[in-house]
């Protein structure tokens, strides 16, 4: 599946603009990006819910721009799972094979086959309100799927679940994925932990435009783009002085007066700099001699830790930062100076 300089615009406003993203056969690529950011258009682009404004859309090198989404091939799950009331789970999973005219022994075999795939075989005779919200999914994921798609799209269809039954979905998708090697999944999200667990590559998209593409284990450890290090794992960022190249893509920065081995650093950053460290990787102690002065704002206890909202004390004036915890035995209280040790090896992501 690809995309070349697709936007798309509805009147004045631009939902969509010049983005040229290609997916290979096979993989699994997470559409990331917070609401607006155009993530969603781009995969309604790729179904053929929207008309490109501009840029063509390809699938197998042939272009389905002009094609209608019946005449596409392309499986499709939505937020809601769009699953018609008055049909059985086995009528909701036969309805696209049944359009396509396939003899009937043929429908029903696609059909027992997909229900036994999302584990759904035991519910053929129930109706969608008969469902909890985790098994309509599967019944919506084995429509879309019984029509044996090259490209299955998936819109947040976890959104509309509680946390526990989406940790068991992720689970779901990623069996399904193993079970489908040659089928390649567009995965639209807001919530990077489902990226990351089930994406080979991340796009991240931005106010309409892609910020940035690639595996995703690079782009949450090597982050090339400041938008990215702060969504994709929600790094503080914080202003440092690129004082010289170490050599394999290693720097020293300067913070606070104090020089710091960091990287691996995308690329020769120009002008402002920031090192971009995760929560948990930040320490927060008593105040010390070798640590980064910084006031305590806030504590938050989350169950298995906490969270603490910092200013951390810099030359220019002071940077907000989080920190994530597992006791805050020995700290002084809130509005109080404490500690903070910043790990070596943070990578470095130009401002800006």
């Amino acid at each position: 599946m690809e995309l070349r300089g697709v936007s798309v615009h509805y009147g004045r406003t631009c939902a969509l603009s010049e983005v040229d993203l290609t997916v290979g056969r096979g993989e699994t690529l997470a559409l990331l990006g917070p609401s607006g950011s155009g993530k969603s258009t781009a995969l309604k682009a790729i179904a053929g819910f929207v008309r490109p404004s501009a840029g063509r859309v390809l699938l197998d090198g042939a272009d389905i721009t002009d094609l209608p989404p019946s005449r596409r091939g392309l499986g499709v799950v939505v937020q809601n799972y769009a699953l018609f009331p008055h049909l059985r789970v086995a009528d909701n999973v036969a309805f696209g094979l049944r359009a396509r005219r396939l003899p009937r022994a043929e429908v029903r075999e696609r059909v027992r086959e997909t229900l036994e795939l999302v584990g759904m075989a035991g519910y053929a005779r129930r109706y969608p309100r008969e469902l909890s919200g985790g098994q309509q999914q599967r019944v919506a994921i084995a429509r879309a799927l019984a029509i044996r798609p090259p490209v299955l799209l998936l819109d947040e269809p976890l959104s509309a679940l509680d946390a526990a039954l989406r940790e068991d979905m992720v689970a779901e998708l990623l069996r399904l994925r193993a079970e489908l090697p040659d089928t390649t999944l567009i995965h639209v999200t807001h919530d990077q932990g489902e990226a990351l667990a089930l994406a080979d590559r991340i796009a991240v998209m931005r106010d309409a435009k892609l910020v940035e593409a690639g595996p995703s284990g690079r782009l949450y450890h090597r982050p090339s783009r400041e938008f990215t290090a702060s969504f994709l794992g929600a790094a503080n960022l914080i202003p440092v002085e690129l004082v010289r190249h170490d050599g394999d893509d290693l720097v020293t920065v300067r913070l606070g007066g104090r020089e710091l081995p960091a990287g691996p650093v995308t690329g020769v950053p120009g002008g402002a700099v920031a090192l971009g460290v995760r929560p948990h990787r930040l320490g927060v102690h008593a105040p010390g001699r070798e640590l980064f002065p910084a006031t305590l704002k806030g504590v938050q206890w989350r169950g298995s830790g906490f969270r603490l909202d910092l200013d951390l004390e810099l030359t220019s004036g002071s940077c907000p930062v989080r920190a994530e915890v597992a006791t805050v035995d020995g700290l002084p209280g809130v509005g109080q100076r404490v500690g903070v040790s910043i790990p070596d090896g943070c990578p470095v992501v130009p401002l800006g």
